[in-house]
């Protein structure tokens, strides 16, 4: 499995990144989302309540906020696919599927706006459901030629409140006096009492110490403890979520014994991995890593960046895993929220330089739950991602049960493309030093091949780099390098093409190929041309795992 600052494996190999077909997995929890105990029973049958208007990709244009999420021409599914690289970010986009996106109808319409890989979420929902979505993604790959891959995400070891009585939300008011308890409550629990799945939460806390929820959308201050229960009074108001996370705070430090009984995967998380390992997921996603252990002891898996024990251990965990996820919701709620920024871009930086990839999650649109258009500050936020070159882009709440999903997810594309276009027509070259990974004993050809193609690429300005690739090694190699041009990955292996969608500029291929490149080219070009992909005249960079050389060719 891989690390990501939750950690994710792949099905064959998350923030690790490991395809399960090699294991023997940012907020963590969409907001209002119907808890475990009363999961999406009816979900497998749902369909939006709007009508599903598929639209072709639009350019972020000038100051008009409509031009971020919408675009006046309309389209088909194929006829998107088909409009070549033009709207096509190298920064990769996931999204969370839930209550508001699990039908074909509208896992369809985010693949067509940019999709390239499907999280799911096991916090919430029965595995019946998700088995379903999952289902649905496949399908949709199988009948209209997309190749989305499939994130599971593990609950993890977080501590957070029970259902609140299955209501929707509840509304903490300032001064309000609420009861927190490891006591079980019935499905009717008395008004302003919650369940926290904790044992040791009661023993934890102390008189005058802060109980931060969902990473500080609200706040109470403990005022007595009452055997199993903890009476608090609400210091900073707002919406309580079935399932919110909870930190504890005492004199303005995070509280981090009480993770000490907590194991980085409880039995239902477990219980959960055999689950997407038999669903045949593409990446698996573990919380709260806190050392390389587990990831060396799941083989494969994506870890997020959530928690503040993860930071500790950083550089082990990410060389221990396939890929990382900045969950700063989690990890703002862990650290002092000024320490964010610098973070995120360490966590970014560091995965660049193990090429490992790495996603930028949680509330990058939160607004765009309840509002069509972002605030600048969120368009400021997903920019500064997009250009410290993160591999990927995560919405959660805002897929998951947001009121515009499709808009969100626009607008992720739009700013992406806007910004890699600045980089790249303002010559902003990528200047990150990056480090030699392989051991100077064994050494690594294919590093020193991958480097050359990449600044050859830059150098003539060529219009693509080809890779053909079995291990798909060689194409994360130079997605690594971030050329200024788009990498076209071919590979005989469907499971490794949706694994490289997580990759920074890979379009991957699945096809066929040999030793012999003129055969491969009369395959590929033929196939590219039909797609409107490329044209006679291109020049493209071509390099394989196969042979050791750097190929500079014209299209014919």
């Amino acid at each position: 499995m891989s690390p990501v600052c939750s950690a994710v494996l792949s099905s064959t190999s998350n923030s690790t990144l490991f395809p399960i077909s090699s294991f023997p997995y940012f907020p963590r929890t969409f907001a209002g989302a119907p808890p475990i105990s009363k999961p999406f029973v009816r979900l497998p049958n749902h369909s939006p309540a709007r009508k599903l208007v598929y639209t072709r990709p639009s350019v972020l244009i000038s100051d008009d906020r409509t031009a971020w999420t919408s675009s006046p021409t309309p389209g088909t599914a194929a006829e998107s696919k088909d409009e070549g690289l033009q709207a096509t970010p190298m920064t990769k986009l996931v999204c969370t599927i839930g209550p508001e996106t699990c039908s074909p109808e509208w896992i369809e319409a985010l693949a067509v706006v940019g999709m390239k890989v499907a999280r799911v979420n096991m916090c919430h929902g029965t595995r019946a459901w998700h088995r379903a979505v999952i289902e649905r993604v496949r399908r949709l790959n199988e009948e209209k030629g997309f190749a989305v891959a499939i994130m599971m995400d593990t609950e993890g070891s977080e501590i957070h409140m029970g259902d609140l009585g299955g209501a929707i939300s509840a509304k903490a008011e300032d001064g309000d006096m609420w009861t927190f308890t490891v006591r079980a409550l019935d499905s009717s629990p008395p008004e302003r009492t919650v369940h926290v799945n904790y044992d040791g939460f009661a023993e934890d806390v102390k008189v005058g110490d802060e109980l931060v929820v969902d990473g500080g959308m609200v706040r109470f201050e403990v005022i007595e403890k009452i055997g199993p229960d903890v009476q608090c009074r609400c210091i900073d108001p707002g919406l309580l979520l079935p399932r919110a996370n909870l930190t504890l705070w005492r004199n303005e430090s995070l509280v981090q014994e009480r993770n000490a009984m907590l194991p980085t995967l409880s039995s239902k998380d477990w219980l959960d991995i055999d689950f997407g390992i038999e669903e045949g997921v593409d990446f698996i996603g573990v919380s709260f890593v806190k050392s390389a252990e587990v990831i060396n002891h799941l083989k494969s898996y994506i870890s997020a960046r959530e928690s503040i024990d993860s930071l500790k251990n950083l550089e082990e965990i990410i060389l221990a895993s396939d890929g990382v996820m900045v969950a700063r919701g989690d990890l703002g709620a862990q650290i002092p929220l000024e320490q964010v920024p610098s973070v995120q871009k360490r966590i970014v930086e560091l995965c660049r330089q193990l090429n490992r990839p790495v996603i930028v999650a949680s509330q990058l649109l939160e607004s765009m739950i309840e509002y069509p258009i972002p605030t600048r500050a969120e368009v400021a936020d997903v920019s500064e991602a997009v250009g410290q070159r993160a591999d990927a882009l995560m919405l959660s709440g805002e897929s998951a049960m947001g009121n515009y999903p499709d808009k969100a997810l626009a607008v992720l594309r739009n700013v992406s493309l806007r910004i890699e276009r600045h980089l790249k027509e303002g010559k902003h070259h990528d200047t990150m030093k990056l480090p030699v990974i392989t051991s100077p004993l064994t050494g690594d050809v294919s590093e020193e091949i991958s480097d050359a193609a990449a600044n050859m690429a830059n150098n003539l300005e060529a219009d693509f780099v080809f890779v053909y690739t079995k291990s798909g090694h060689m194409a994360t190699l130079l997605s690594r390098c971030r050329p200024d041009c788009p990498i076209f990955a071919f590979t005989p292996s469907a499971s490794m093409q949706r694994r490289l969608n997580l990759q920074w500029g890979v379009t991957p291929f699945h096809l066929s190929f040999t030793d012999d490149m003129e055969n491969n080219f009369s395959k590929t070009f033929p196939l590219l041309k039909a797609k409107g992909m490329i044209k006679c005249g291109d020049l493209v960079i071509v390099v394989s795992d196969m042979l050791q050389s750097v190929q500079v060719i014209t299209v014919p």
